[in-house]
């Protein structure tokens, strides 16, 4: 099982995706944006990565900015927030049977494979 968590319009996404296509492997790739993540497959994400919900916001984005930035959550509420805002969620996210990893960059994509 290998899939990559994808926002095709991300540069970053792109060269993950690239990065395992050059590997000779075929993800299962998961637009993200289109079918979003269920709370349960998210916290199951966030258990292979060993990070916090917050660690995998992307705090660049103008929602985070005018919504987020400054204000206490804790986690619960930052998987509930990621969730019906996915494109916070930093990208790519690599995930395999018991791991998973933020491709950005790509080499950490190798701590998987």
């Amino acid at each position: 099982m290998l899939k990559i968590y994808h926002n095709n319009r991300c540069k970053k996404s792109r060269a993950g995706l690239q990065f395992l296509q050059e590997k000779g492997l075929e993800p299962e790739v998961i637009e993200y944006l289109k079918t979003p993540l269920t709370e349960g497959e998210f916290r199951v994400i966030l258990m292979k990565l060993n990070k916090t919900p917050f660690e995998m916001v992307r705090t660049q984005e103008a929602i985070y900015k005018s919504d987020y930035k400054g204000k206490n959550f804790n986690d619960d509420e930052w998987i509930k927030i990621i969730i019906e805002n996915p494109k916070l969620l930093k990208r790519p996210i690599i995930e395999t049977k018991h791991k998973a990893v933020w491709g950005d960059p790509v080499e950490n994509i190798d701590e998987v494979l």
